[in-house]
């Protein structure tokens, strides 16, 4: 028997399919280290300060004046001043006096203060909202304790007001490229399956179909292989099969009924 051949290339959807799902995975590889540098990593850190209690030891304004960059349209940016605020609290972790940040991003742009307003042009705006935090601080958590972040390895003499990210940022971080990376490693393999299936039913049927145009040639043969030559006269002496019109031979001589009956 002859070999069957199946085709195994794949249709124009089915390549389509297949390269939606490598794009989904090449997607959320890219962006599970894209967000794992930019944020998973900062957020990591952020989440390494623990929880303590905080109490407003003293609350200081110095006279320097420090700088910030304020934007006022797509061209346009200037520097402006701000007062600097400083408020120590004693740590409940290390039992020590440290300066209080608002949050890591603060803390990093200015070590020095516990407070960096949003960046106005006019300086009195920047010297009135700095005034906000330094009431805030001194008439109302002044006698009360709260809660704060510390980290004693990287910064034991600062600790935070509230931290940047929290652990939703980091489910954000893993999830989504997670489900990006699955959902085309899905439609890969269904695709592929699909196809594997549709290859076997095909070399089914053309199997099928084969033994069936097989068995047909072998009745053919045998029916051929069984018919005598008697049998090929007799079929053509039946008077009954042959035809009334049917003309004699130029050398046949009619012979009458009597004759024939003597």
């Amino acid at each position: 028997m002859a070999k069957i051949r199946v085709s195994y290339e794949y249709s124009e959807a089915e390549d389509k399919s297949i390269r939606l799902g490598l794009f989904l995975i090449a997607c959320g590889i890219l962006s599970l280290f894209i967000l794992g540098f930019c944020w998973l990593s900062p957020t990591l850190h952020s989440l390494q300060s623990k929880p303590a209690n905080c109490t407003v030891v003293s609350v200081l304004r110095p006279e320097e004046m420090f700088e910030c960059v304020f934007t006022c349209g797509a061209d346009c940016k200037g520097t402006s001043l701000y007062p600097c605020l400083q408020i120590f609290v004693n740590n409940s972790e290390s039992n020590s006096v440290a300066l209080l940040h608002f949050d890591e991003q603060q803390l990093v742009l200015n070590p020095k203060c516990s407070y960096v307003p949003p960046c106005e042009r006019d300086n009195q705006k920047n010297r009135d909202n700095v005034l906000l935090w330094e009431d805030y601080f001194t008439k109302e958590v002044s006698s009360q304790s709260f809660t704060c972040f510390f980290n004693q390895q990287r910064r034991p003499d600062d600790v935070l007001w509230q931290r940047s990210h929290d652990t939703s940022v980091l489910l954000h971080c893993v999830l989504w490229p997670m489900v990006s990376l699955l959902l085309g490693t899905l439609i890969v393999l269904l695709t592929v399956c699909a196809r594997s299936l549709a290859v076997r039913a095909e070399a089914l049927q053309k199997r099928k179909c084969s033994y069936e145009v097989c068995q047909d040639l072998s009745i053919t043969t045998s029916d051929r292989r069984g018919n005598k030559p008697g049998d090929l006269l007799a079929t053509n002496s039946d008077p009954e099969l042959s035809s009334p019109s049917r003309t004699l031979p130029l050398f046949a001589v009619p012979v009458r009924r009597r004759d024939r009956e003597h």
